[in-house]
């Protein structure tokens, strides 16, 4: 895949002085203590859990659920991502099961849910009715939102997304009717199973290390795209968009912390400018699978539509920006590409593979 200019990039290590402002209309809600709970013994069970790693000097367990979380996180980013949530390509049946299967493994909630609460982000986003409004602080939009009931606007917006792609794939709600029978069989017996037989640890300890410790992690790495990466970085494709973009923050969610592009363009498959193994790995088994014939019509935004993005309404971080509007005109916001509000001068400038 050819190489590109990254030197526009921020490393996500400071904030943004264009930040959007925080939202000031105050929406106070009940808070769903039974999440409150869960979430403070998962974190209490991966604190012991790190203690137990560093007394037994097994670095070889915590790198084996790190990567174990990172083979079974392919299943929300190049599934339930961006080929559930977004259409960004197409999948054959058999990819299509393996992507559900480790979407269960990660337990982020069930395929259809999970896309219903990010097209409804994507489509609202920075409003009242986004799940994880970042206007409402970092701490909100990184974990709040899931410790609080939703703001009304979430459910009643949601129910205009379309969906129906959704019900008609056999895959997806297959998962959806057996998700509470699947869930706690593939997200936590499995793995405690698992090492316990490769490394003979007993039964608790495989589960508290890479049953729970390796969930809370992928977790924050989830979360993190939620709330870092609407909060520090560069806004080089759309200024007026509070997603930004990460170098640091996409390398360690596997390419989805390019998120300012993502937001202008979220029908694109590489959720960025750049693919590769290194910075957008989740790119790169796309790719991978593509070659095979498992992936097939990737959509990606063409040079010529990122370069007039980038000089109507970019904040000046891309090098190919030559001038920029004072006012830069405000888009609408699409979910993917099948949404009817996506125009079709884009469709006719967008690359498919």
């Amino acid at each position: 895949m050819a190489t590109a200019d990254i030197s526009h990039i921020s490393f996500g290590l400071i904030k943004h002085a264009n930040a959007p402002s925080k939202s000031k209309k105050l929406f106070l809600t009940d808070i769903v203590w039974r999440n409150v709970i869960i979430f403070v013994i998962l974190h209490w069970i991966s604190a012991y859990a790190c203690i137990y790693l560093w007394k037994e000097r097994r670095p070889e367990v915590y790198f084996f659920g790190q990567l174990f979380g990172t083979t079974v996180g392919m299943g929300v980013t190049a599934g339930a991502h961006r080929l559930w949530s977004h259409r960004a390509y197409k999948a054959r049946f058999p990819m299509r099961v393996v992507l559900m299967i480790l979407q269960t493994i990660a337990f982020q909630n069930c395929i259809y849910e999970w896309c219903r609460d990010h097209r409804t982000h994507h489509k609202f986003s920075d409003t009242d009715a986004d799940p994880h409004n970042s206007k409402r602080g970092f701490f909100f939009s990184h974990i709040g939102w899931l410790m609080l009931r939703k703001h009304p606007d979430v459910k009643e917006k949601g129910k205009q997304i379309d969906l129906s792609d959704l019900e008609t794939d056999p895959v997806v709600m297959f998962q959806k009717k057996y998700y509470l029978i699947m869930m706690p069989l593939l997200a936590f017996a499995f793995p405690t199973v698992l090492a316990h037989y490769i490394f003979g640890m007993n039964y608790w300890y495989s589960f508290v290390t890479v049953g729970v410790l390796r969930y809370v992690m992928s977790l924050h790495y989830t979360w993190m795209i939620n709330s870092v990466a609407h909060t520090f970085g560069n806004r080089p494709f759309d200024e007026k968009v509070s997603a930004t973009d990460s170098l640091t923050t996409s390398i360690i969610a596997c390419g989805e912390g390019w998120h300012n592009y993502h937001h202008v363009f979220p029908w694109d498959y590489k959720a960025a400018e750049l693919g590769g193994f290194s910075t957008n790995f989740t790119c790169w088994l796309i790719d991978q699978c593509a070659k095979i014939g498992q992936a097939y019509d990737l959509k990606t935004a063409s040079a010529e539509i990122v370069k007039r993005r980038v000089q109507r309404t970019g904040d000046g971080s891309h090098p190919d920006i030559k001038q920029k509007k004072e006012d830069s005109e405000k888009h609408t916001m699409v979910w993917g590409w099948e949404d009817k509000d996506m125009t079709e001068s884009d469709k006719k400038l967008a690359t498919r593979l």
